[in-house]
């Protein structure tokens, strides 16, 4: 079917309300390429092992029966029509994580984790049903929202840092990975070398794979990390444990009380992952107004409703601190460009997208992949949380709308960051009462950010 899509048309698909279901090799051809891209970059899926292990004190098989879960929901985005590549909720890890380290570890900490995700999980699919979710988002105050997408930064990058955090553990490879990570992924200078050279242009478009396997290599030389020990066969994952020790079906219900306590929290988490929504719409506009010949149908409710009906499954099949996010920004724009350069690069954005995930699915199943990045997925981590942190501290100040927003979000970012969400939110709403009153929703706009060009272009006029 998808070989007889018109120009300027949509995939073919199957109509299920809401949803459009489409099926590989029969609604989109498959693309090989995204595919083999898809079984390496597994080892980042497998970076959410050590939270696993060190939050919960999950065994290593039980915390990857959590990722294969998590791999397999990943897959319904492309086949119930939402054209990106999905991901965590990488900025809210570590909010998460603080709330959730609040309750003894044991039976309380994974009711805890399970009366967050499943909150999250059904006021996502509520907003996505009533399109409610944009209308819920601009009720925020801009301060609050700069404040809390600089705090979910603040929070990923103290992670790392504080005493007994990862970095303490691999100095050196850190800071080597990180290092090359940041020039790879933001210098301009790279940028430059990878329209000159196709090898270049090749390690930019592998994101942080290169990285991964570079810090297999340098953990052992510091004496970080062990050498991998290669095994071959597939995965064995602990799925009776998991259910048993880890899910509701083991250590009963979380009780009422928990999930009110966790509103404030998932109301901050739910902040940081609708900026993800907003970049998702924005980077499927973009390959849209650039490839003609297939029309791509993005809508966030539909999304709201995929990534909540996944948090919804996962926090009864198989609690995960990562969460269940709309996008992986770093891979999405990897498909995109590729996407980008023609029809005959990629058929359809569907063939991209989808084709990755079943490439991730397939090498998480692969003890070879697994067990070579088993030894650096602390390390994996810390690269992806800096990352992380770089882009919401960046992200968050644009959010802000004033010097006055500026300074209310330094303020609720840093409590946030060390005191939590419920802190966070109170000092936000309290500041901005104080400093805005009645203007509390709206607040101001001195043009922080566009001053400089307008007087630069009214010099230039006269």
């Amino acid at each position: 079917m998808w070989k007889n899509r018109k120009h300027g048309e949509e995939s073919p698909y199957i109509p299920m309300g809401p949803f459009k279901l489409r099926l590989p090799f029969i609604h989109y051809k498959f693309e090989w390429p995204d595919y083999v891209q898809g079984l390496l970059m597994c080892a980042v899926d497998l970076a959410a092992i050590p939270l696993m292990i060190e939050l919960l004190g999950m065994p290593f098989e039980v915390a990857l029966a959590v990722v294969l879960l998590n791999g397999l929901l990943y897959l319904t985005h492309h086949l119930l029509g939402d054209p990106v590549v999905p991901g965590w909720i990488t900025p809210a890890i570590p909010l998460i994580m603080a709330y959730v380290s609040t309750f003894p570890e044991g039976v309380d900490r994974v009711h805890a984790l399970v009366a967050f995700q499943l909150t999250l999980g059904l006021f996502s699919i509520f907003l996505g049903v009533t399109g409610l979710a944009k209308k819920v988002v601009s009720f925020v105050p801009p301060a609050i929202k700069s404040g809390v997408i600089l705090g979910a930064g603040f929070a990923a990058v103290i992670s790392v840092f504080q005493v007994g955090g990862r970095f303490e553990s691999f100095p050196w490879t850190i800071s080597i990975a990180v290092g090359i990570a940041f020039y790879i992924i933001f210098s301009q200078h790279f940028n430059q070398l990878k329209n000159k050279s196709a090898l270049w242009g090749l390690i930019g478009k592998l994101g942080i794979f290169p990285i991964i396997i570079l810090a297999v290599i340098i953990a052992p030389l510091f004496g970080e990390a062990p050498l991998p020990s290669i095994e071959w066969g597939l995965i064995n994952p602990d799925f009776g444990t998991l259910w048993s020790e880890y899910t509701v079906f083991g250590v009963g219900f979380p009780s009422a009380m928990l999930f009110l306590t966790a509103l404030p929290t998932v109301l901050a988490a739910y902040i940081v992952l609708f900026g993800d929504v907003l970049q998702s719409k924005a980077l499927v506009e973009e390959a849209d107004d650039v490839r003609r010949d297939e029309k791509i149908d993005y809508n966030p409710n539909r999304a709201h409703m995929i990534f909540g009906g996944r948090n919804t499954i996962m926090s009864i099949l198989g609690p995960d601190v990562t969460m269940a996010g709309p996008l992986w920004a770093a891979m999405q724009v990897v498909v995109i460009e590729r996407f980008k350069e023609g029809k005959k690069a990629m058929n359809s954005i569907f063939g991209g997208s989808g084709s990755f995930r079943w490439g991730t699915n397939t090498g998480l199943l692969l003890l070879p992949i697994v067990s070579l990045v088993e030894p650096i997925l602390g390390i994996a981590l810390a690269l992806t949380l800096l990352i992380q942190g770089y882009v919401s501290v960046r992200v968050g100040i644009l959010e802000a709308r004033s010097h006055r927003d500026l300074g209310i979000a330094g303020i609720i970012g840093a409590v946030l960051a060390t005191k939590g969400a419920t802190w966070g939110f109170a000092v936000g709403i309290i500041l901005c009462v104080l400093i805005y009153g009645k203007k509390f929703f709206k607040g101001e706009n001195d043009k922080i950010f566009t001053k400089d060009l307008e007087e630069d272009e009214i010099k230039r006029i006269s």
